[in-house]
């Protein structure tokens, strides 16, 4: 049927935009998602809603097409830690592959999942793989105390394309902001993400809210759900939907962080999460916090599924 209707509501600037309802933003995306629709037309849906922005409504629509297509692992023993990973590195080294061997070590299924959206930047898969973390070629369950990453193509080919689009336009679209929100699990999870500006707290949180969703939100750091090594941020949980401050954000910034290195290439930052580890470096205080809030939500989305 096409998606040129909904252009028209969503196309008409800042101004003149009008938003849709959750069941247009659902067929939209999905048809988006299915490859039924011209490159023209998903050029201008990128760009419209670049510069409309997301309402709550939307978001969850978007949600709904993808959960519906999305390849999900099977359910597992524990909830399973959900840690996208888009961004990369781009001045501080990526800590997210240490974050999920410290969750791992907990004893809890971890899933990083990703692709390459800027081309500059050091991925959190390229440690992981550097560290020897199997990479899935297609979704499995993930055993408890154990860290997989996979890459986008399959959990869903066309969310994979749609984040594509980036290298073309040169603008994130909505598909970056569907990709830090799934949960690509057919059993209980928790979804640890993050966001950049201010502004979008309140679209995530009623997102989370109205889709009943286990989180942990908090500032990150370069786009990535790992958090600042040198500050503790505000963390907000989510438990099936139900809202909770955490914690308030801590005032300050650390000169230094203890073995943290200053170059940011995948050896030296695989060398770096090995050594903390082992325990010849500490960990930093702000990633064993937020390590912490996610092992209290996995325990909290645990008793709240069993019966």
């Amino acid at each position: 049927m096409g998606i040129s209707q909904y252009i028209k509501e969503i196309g008409r600037g800042p101004r003149g935009s009008k938003p849709l309802t959750r069941e247009q933003a659902a067929d939209l995306f999905g048809q988006v998602l299915d490859g039924t629709v011209t490159d023209l037309e998903i050029g201008a849906f990128c760009i419209a809603m670049r510069i409309k922005g997301e309402t709550p409504e939307e978001m969850c629509g978007f949600l709904d097409a993808t959960h519906q297509r999305l390849a999900l692992l099977p359910a597992t023993d524990r909830p399973l830690i959900v840690l996208p990973s888009y961004n990369g590195a781009r001045k501080l080294p990526v800590l997210t592959p240490l974050l999920a061997l410290l969750l791992a070590r907990k004893g809890l299924p971890v899933l990083l999942h990703g692709m390459r959206t800027e081309a500059r930047r050091i991925l959190a898969s390229d440690v992981l793989a550097a560290l020897d973390a199997p990479a899935l070629k297609a979704p499995e369950k993930i055993a408890n105390g154990t860290v997989r990453h996979i890459h986008t193509q399959h959990l869903h080919a066309g969310l994979a394309r749609l984040l594509s689009v980036r290298e073309v336009v040169g603008l994130r679209n909505p598909g970056h902001s569907v990709v830090k929100l799934m949960a690509p699990c057919a059993g209980p999870s928790v979804v640890v993400t993050a966001y950049t500006h201010p502004e979008y707290f309140e679209m995530l949180r009623t997102t989370f809210c109205t889709l009943g969703t286990s989180v942990l939100l908090s500032r990150g750091l370069e786009g990535e759900v790992a958090t600042d090594p040198r500050r503790t941020p505000r963390y907000d949980g989510f438990v099936r939907g139900v809202h909770t401050v955490l914690e308030e954000q801590q005032p300050g910034t650390a000169s230094e962080v203890t073995g943290l290195p200053t170059d940011i290439d995948v050896a030296t930052t695989a060398t770096y999460t090995q050594r903390v580890l082992a325990g010849e470096l500490p960990v930093p205080p702000a990633i064993e916090r937020q390590v912490e809030h996610i092992l209290r939500l996995a325990d909290q989305t645990a008793s709240e599924t069993t019966p």
